[in-house]
C-alpha cells in the first residue's frame, strides 16, 4: 500500500511538471511550428532577444567574473551578507525588480536624465539584473573548486598574479563558468516581468520573445504556441549543454 502511494505520488508530480511543457509540442505539427515562427512578430522578437541577451551576458561576464573571484578567494567582512544580497534578484518577484529599475533609471528616477526606460537598453538592464546572480553563483563555486595551492605554487615560480589567473585558475574553473553562462543566458531569454515593467512591450523595440507570447495570445494563439516551443527548445538545449559540462568536469576530477 505504502509503495503504491509512493509510486503514485512520484507519477503525479512528474505528470504535473512535464505535461504542460510537452503538450505545447503536441498542439502543432513541426511544419506548422516552423511556419508560425516565420511571422513578423516572431522574427522581430527573436532578433531583439538574441541581440539583447548576448549583450547582457557579455556585460555579466565582464563584471560578474571579478566579483565571483573576489567572493570565492578573498575573505572579508560582510562576505556572507553580500552573497545573500546577490541572490535577492532570484527570489524577488520580477514585477518588483521592474519597479526598482524604474525608480533608479526611469524618467523620474535617480538617473532620470538618462531616460533609459522603454528602450532596448532597458531590456538589457532588466536581463542583466535578473540573470546575473545565476552566473555569479556558478562562477563563485567554480573558483572555489580550484585548489589555492596551485595558485601559491605558480606564484613561487615567479608568475605574476594576472598570468597565474589566466593560465592556471581560469582554465580549471572554465567548466563552471560555461555552465553559469548558459544558465544566465537561459534566464535572460525567458525574462518577462521586469522587462514588461521597465521597458514596456513595444514591437521591434522592446518586445522580446516572452513578451511576444503575451501579445500573440490575444491575437494569434498559434504564434504564441510556436514561440513557446522555440523558447522551450532553446532552454532544453542549454540545459543539456550544462549537464554535459558538469559530467565532463566530474569525470576529470574522478580521473585525476
Amino acid at each position: 500500500m505504502i509503495k503504491t502511494l509512493f509510486t503514485s505520488s512520484i507519477g503525479l508530480m512528474l505528470v504535473f511538471l512535464f505535461l504542460p511543457l510537452t503538450w505545447i509540442f503536441v498542439q502543432e505539427t513541426p511544419g506548422d511550428l516552423i511556419q508560425q515562427l516565420s511571422s513578423p512578430i516572431c522574427i522581430q522578437a527573436l532578433t531583439l532577444s538574441l541581440e539583447t541577451t548576448v549583450i547582457a551576458v557579455l556585460v555579466i561576464l565582464c563584471f560578474g567574473t571579478p566579483l565571483a573571484y573576489l567572493m570565492a578567494k578573498r575573505a572579508f567582512r560582510g562576505n556572507h551578507v553580500l552573497e545573500v544580497a546577490l541572490q535577492l534578484p532570484i527570489v524577488t518577484p520580477p514585477a518588483v525588480a521592474g519597479v526598482g529599475l524604474l525608480l533608479v533609471f526611469g524618467q523620474r528616477g535617480i538617473f532620470g536624465g538618462m531616460n533609459l526606460s522603454f528602450t532596448s537598453t532597458a531590456v538589457i538592464l532588466a536581463q542583466i539584473f535578473m540573470s546575473a546572480p545565476f552566473y555569479i553563483a556558478a562562477a563563485k563555486q567554480a573558483f572555489e573548486s580550484v585548489d589555492d595551492q596551485l595558485f601559491a605554487v605558480s606564484r613561487t615560480l615567479g608568475v605574476t598574479p594576472w598570468r597565474t589567473f589566466w593560465r592556471v585558475v581560469f582554465p580549471l574553473a572554465m567548466p563552471g563558468l560555461l555552465s553559469g553562462t548558459a544558465l544566465s543566458w537561459a534566464r535572460a531569454l525567458g525574462e518577462f516581468g521586469a522587462t514588461m515593467m521597465f521597458a514596456g512591450n513595444l514591437p521591434g523595440k522592446t518586445q522580446t520573445l516572452p513578451l511576444a507570447i503575451y501579445t500573440a495570445m490575444e491575437s494569434d494563439p498559434h504564434v504564441a504556441i510556436a514561440i513557446s516551443a522555440l523558447l522551450l527548445g532553446l532552454a532544453f538545449i542549454l540545459l543539456l549543454f550544462v549537464g554535459a559540462i558538469d559530467k565532463r568536469a566530474r569525470n576529470m576530477l574522478s580521473s585525476s
